[in-house]
Order: structure tokens, then sequence, then C-alpha cells
């Protein structure tokens, strides 16, 4: 016989599509182990980005290599997104769902970073472009000490050129 949806022996919804609706967790002991699990596992990451967040602050009081800050920076924003899965996944309970509902979720995130980072690009091209073109900038920003000095490009009154 075959596991069809019978209405006469399960008058619940949830009978009719069980790949749907599942239990998240068997029992309350097993969740809050598995909380507990992450609430370290999410201290211990935060301990490391603090730790490398001041690392970076005592680097920058002397002459930092730029390659190895940018290095520590990237780490920390891999930690940022692991702290992020683990939240989304265990608190949220994004980690129980069926993958087509959690990459309805994750894909239009992704998307959205997508733009962020288009947006911060394109503001940084026209940002360069506005101090490259824009004179009135250049005159306003540059110091007295870099302008040349008066007599030197225009000549007294009475002198010929």
């Amino acid at each position: 016989m075959s596991n069809h949806y019978d209405p006469t022996k399960d008058i619940s919804p949830s009978a009719a599509y069980p790949e749907v609706s599942f239990h998240h967790h068997s029992d309350d002991a097993t969740f809050k182990k598995r909380v507990w699990r992450t609430t370290w596992i999410l201290s211990v990451v935060t301990i490391a980005e603090l730790a490398l967040g001041f690392f970076i602050y005592y680097l920058h009081k002397g002459e930092p290599s730029y390659f190895f800050v940018l290095l520590l920076k990237g780490i920390i924003c891999i930690l940022t997104l692991a702290k992020a899965y683990y939240i989304v996944s265990v608190f949220m309970h994004l980690g129980d769902e069926i993958r087509n509902f959690m990459m309805t979720i994750v894909v239009p995130l992704l998307l959205f970073i997508w733009f962020i980072i288009a947006f911060l690009a394109d503001g940084q091209s026209f940002k360069t472009l506005k101090n490259t073109y824009d004179k009135h900038f250049e005159e306003t920003t540059m110091p007295a000490s870099h302008k040349a000095a008066p007599a030197e490009t225009a000549p007294a009154k009475g002198e010929r050129q």
C-alpha cells in the first residue's frame, strides 16, 4: 500500500504535507544544549574579534603594514559573517527549515549585500571624479604653503613681461 494522504485516517493538514511541517527539535534538553553551545561559540568568536580589533588599534599607533591591517579586517568580516550564520541558524531556527525556504531568505540577502557593495563603489567613484574635476574643491582644500606666491604668478605694476 502507498503512503499517500488518506483523509479518512488523519484530518490534520500537516499529514498531507509532511515534508513541509516537521518538528524543529526533539526535546527541550537537546534544544537547550544546542543553544548553550551556540552561545559559547558566539562568545569565543566575539572575544576573538575584539582582540583583533584592539590589535589593529595598536598597529595604527605606529607605522602599520597596510596589507596586514587589511588582512586582519578581512578576518574580522569573516568572523562576523560566521556569527550571523549561527544566530540565524540556531536562534531564528532557519537551520531547521527545508532548503527551498532557506534559499528564499538567503538569496535576497546576498543580493542586498551586493547592492550595498555596488553603491559604495559607485559613491567612491563619484567622490574621486568630483574631487578631480571640481576646481573649487581643489582651491578650497589646497594648503597655503602649496599655492604659488603672488609675485611668481603676476608681474608687478609697471613691469614688462
